[in-house]
């Protein structure tokens, strides 16, 4: 098998943006490797163009390929091919899976249960507050969150899990091209306890064609994907479509009917989307015995009431969870000083009831 990956990754590094091919290719070729000694006008005859062939053809693409597997390796990172016992049995199952997974981070985790989440790239506080709830709520439970590490839901749930436990982004570039590039410090955070994968190869940039076919693996390794957040023709809407073609189960948050952001999911939910307001709501949807698991940990739980004081509870009854309030509109609207009211905030957030945004505005924990 480990003579085989240079084949696969030979193969990706010519047809990893053309599944078609790649497909055609793999039910040709029981043996990978005859692949790389067919004459070219066999190849061609499966729908090649000569160029490809000669690229097929030709020893140079093995020597990159093995080149490239080294390079992979002296960087701590995996290569799995589809034929590999650690490749993810539900991406495999897929109509059309990667040839190849190039991976950072532990490899287990692409074989446990997870959900993926996904959704705007611009999202209202509301958004930003159930897409963390809700992906912590998972995490903690023993769920792995599957999101694209995408500015906005993708990135907002990876954080979330990463609170309670494990998460995976599935990128569309190489490894060794982050996008964005400011979400390097979630990249490593990332990879302590969960993995970031990619089918494309390590130096590939971000190109907009490769996002799309992203999104069938962000699905493909999940039970069920949820949409926090979308437009009406939001990419996230395409990654619900892929999922159903998946067999995945397909959810959504309900949202603010005059908000263009819930379109998306108001849709997907008058369409037959499960409903989603709580980790609970995903637990139900999903197969046995997973769904049971879940479920077993809310009857062990025991609640927690968090007391207030009288002075905490003025102000938390102030602070709403879909809409931020800024620290001079607390002061305006309570008898409390400035000093007075950052104690009472301080005290609320290391309390976990409330979370601190970026220009000192603040809201309520779901």
């Amino acid at each position: 098998m480990e003579e085989n990956l240079k084949y696969w990754v030979a193969l990706n590094l010519v047809l990893a943006e053309n599944l078609k091919l790649a497909k055609k290719i793999v039910n040709r070729f029981p043996c990978i490797a005859d692949a790389f000694r067919a004459r070219g006008k066999d190849l061609i005859a499966l729908g090649f163009k000569e160029d490809t062939a000669q690229a097929i053809n030709s020893p140079k693409i093995l020597d990159r390929a093995r080149r490239e597997i080294e390079r992979i390796v002296r960087k701590g990172y995996s290569i799995l091919s589809i034929e590999d016992k650690q490749y993810p049995e539900y991406l495999r199952e897929t109509f059309d899976p990667p040839l190849v997974l190039y991976c950072a981070g532990k490899v287990e985790t692409l074989k446990e249960p997870a959900v993926s989440i996904v959704g705007a790239r611009k999202p209202t506080p509301y958004g930003r507050a159930v897409a963390e709830r809700l992906a912590e709520d998972l995490a903690v439970r023993g769920m792995v969150v599957v999101s694209g590490m995408a500015r906005g839901i993708d990135s907002i749930a990876h954080w979330g899990a990463l609170k309670g436990g494990k998460t995976i982004a599935v990128l569309g570039s190489g490894l060794e091209n982050i996008y964005p590039r400011e979400h390097r410090m979630l990249f490593e955070k990332i990879i302590e306890t969960g993995a970031v994968v990619t089918e494309f190869p390590p130096k590939s940039p971000p190109l907009g064609h490769h996002f799309p076919l992203r999104n069938r693996v962000i699905s493909g390794l999940s039970l069920a994907l949820l949409v926090v957040e979308a437009t009406r023709r939001s990419g996230s809407l395409i990654s619900a479509r892929l999922a159903l073609e998946q067999n995945r189960e397909v959810m959504a948050v309900p949202g603010n009917t005059t908000s263009e952001l819930s379109q998306g999911t108001n849709w997907l939910i008058k369409t037959g989307a499960k409903l989603v307001e709580t980790w609970e709501d995903v637990a139900e949807e999903l197969q046995s015995p997973i769904k049971e698991k879940l479920l077993s940990t809310k009857a062990e739980e025991k609640e927690k009431s968090v007391s207030m004081t009288l002075q905490e509870r003025k102000i938390f009854d102030l602070i709403k969870a879909d809409s931020l309030i800024h620290i001079d509109e607390l002061v305006e609207r309570s008898e409390f000083s400035v000093s007075e009211i950052l104690s009472i905030l301080l005290s609320l957030e290391l309390k976990g009831l409330v979370f601190q945004r970026p220009g000192k505005y603040f809201q309520r924990k779901l």
